[in-house]
């Protein structure tokens, strides 16, 4: 159909400006000098505005108006019609938005990534408060543009997992949050766990080198990316056959990098595996958030820190540093990367106290959009919390409150998902073990590949095609359920503890 080109076309120039500003931003986080960042914001300001405006054109009113009508819509494709119903949630939600009102807060959020960025390394929460402020100011205007039924917090979490609520996510909380706290309390009457060969001295070469190496293993083809050193991890797609990942180097211990890394990459493999058909259409990208950190976790937690994969793997990190690890055995290692102990930095939590750490964030982060919380009390809100939910209270706001760059990139909403993920990832992980019976064996042989292709074939080439929940059903056979979570993290740390 013309028609349908037509709309494909304008997509087209859409996402190639979309890539311009997705290669900007992952150049301000990773090489930008520190002065280059005024004229960055600006820069990123205008070319976001440019592609905004085109979203919300009338000639994509049009096309979108035409395709939606009764006579046009019966006769488009399966992945036709997905795309028209996705570029219409994306275009009404964007249409409400004033144009000048989108441009101000990229150029806003862009500064006050910088700005955190200052705040982190030099311990000033009250440098960065300012830019919070404005943040949750324009949000706040956002969301009234969007509109809401029951909780203005509900437009925000759209934006990253379409069909979530705050009534639904309370309702996962209320199911999760004492099974958690109860395994939590009972792990933590057992012996500790020792660690300690985990801290050292290690340097930056070797961490690397094994970071490229658990790339390789996982299935991250580098001719479609790299790998690079950023303040705060993250992945990003510059467009088609170029999904980029980056890690932190801390000379001190190697397991955030290395698991950072593989986090990353799973990330990554989904973006790699979305089909090509795909390109330049706002399909070519995950289902939701929390579809993506369900790839990311699995490959991290269920994946990377499973007995499994370390036979295979431990080796190759024994090597890398030998001074420190040749004397370790494995189940040593094993049991101390799977060390459950509340911790101030939610990247560094283990898997059980992890969605803790979400919900903290979930919590105040909602008070914050509803006007029940002031930025200037942040850090004190932030700080009884930990203690309420971990019994220990962070030394810094380095280390407590400025520590995610999240609410200063104005990713309000957002942090729900790593929960979500953890969610989904367990339920699937589940299904492909039904469907996949010599899996664990594949794992422990480093053969990873026959599980990359299940989720190739489940979940990543279908890109934005279904819903969250209809991708989980297809996927699962079921709705999400918090069960599978909680039987996952209960089998396997009784079986570490020895409960």
């Amino acid at each position: 159909m013309e028609v349908v080109k037509r709309l494909k076309a304008l997509l087209k120039e859409i996402s190639v400006i979309n890539s311009s500003v997705s290669l900007m931003h992952w150049d301000q986080r990773t090489y930008m000098p520190s002065k280059g960042a005024e004229t960055r914001a600006e820069a990123l300001g205008y070319l976001s505005a440019l592609s905004f405006r085109k979203l919300i054109s009338p000639e994509m009113g049009e096309l979108l108006e035409t395709l939606s009508s009764k006579n046009d819509s019966t006769s488009l494709s399966d992945l036709e019609a997905a795309l028209v119903r996705v570029v219409k949630h994306d275009y009404e939600k964007a249409k409400a938005i004033p144009p000048e009102l989108y441009q101000k807060f990229v150029i806003t959020s862009s500064k006050s990534q910088t700005a955190w960025e200052k705040a982190k390394k030099e311990n000033d929460f009250a440098s960065f408060s300012p830019y919070l402020e404005e943040i949750l100011k324009l949000l706040r205007e956002m969301v009234e543009f969007y509109g809401y039924e029951e909780d203005p917090y509900d437009a925000l979490l759209d934006n990253y997992e379409p069909g979530m609520t705050t009534s639904k996510l309370e309702h996962i909380v209320s199911e999760l949050k004492p099974k958690l706290i109860s395994l939590i309390e009972n792990l933590s009457a057992h012996a500790p766990i020792d660690d300690s060969f985990l801290k050292g001295k290690f340097s930056k070469h070797a961490q690397k080198k094994l970071s490229m190496e658990a790339l390789k293993c996982i299935g991250y083809d580098f001719n479609a990316g790299r790998l690079d050193e950023t303040i705060h991890p993250f992945t990003i797609t510059i467009g088609t056959g170029d999904v980029r990942v980056t890690t932190e180097y801390k000379l001190s211990e190697f397991i955030a990098s290395l698991y950072g890394t593989i986090h990353e990459g799973g990330h990554a493999l989904y973006e790699q595996g979305i089909s090509p058909e795909l390109k330049w259409t706002l399909l070519d990208s995950g289902a939701s958030m929390g579809i993506h950190e369900s790839q990311s976790r699995m490959m991290e937690n269920i994946i990377g820190r499973s007995y499994e994969f370390l036979s295979f793997f431990y080796p190759k990190i024994q090597r890398a540093f030998p001074k420190t690890l040749k004397d370790v055995p494995l189940e040593s290692f094993y049991r101390a990367v799977n060390k459950v102990k509340p911790s101030y930095v939610r990247i560094e939590a283990d898997e059980v106290t992890y969605n803790l750490h979400i919900m903290l964030r979930f919590e105040l982060e909602k008070a914050l959009i509803n006007r029940e919380l002031e930025v200037k009390d942040l850090p004190d809100a932030w700080n009884a919390k930990m203690n309420e939910y971990f019994g220990i209270v962070p030394p810094s706001d380095s280390l407590g409150v400025l520590q995610d760059v999240h609410w200063a990139g104005g990713m309000i909403g957002y942090f729900p998902s790593y929960m979500l993920g953890n969610l989904y990832a367990v339920q699937f992980f589940n299904s492909a073990l039904q469907e996949i019976p010599e899996l664990k064996k594949e794992i422990a042989a480093g053969k990873l590949s026959t599980l990359r292709e299940w989720l190739k074939e489940k979940i990543h080439k279908h890109g934005r095609i279904y819903k969250p929940e209809e991708l989980c059903k297809r996927a699962t056979g079921e709705e999400l359920s918090p069960r599978y979570f909680i039987d996952y993290v209960e089998d396997k740390f009784r079986r570490i503890y020895g409960l």
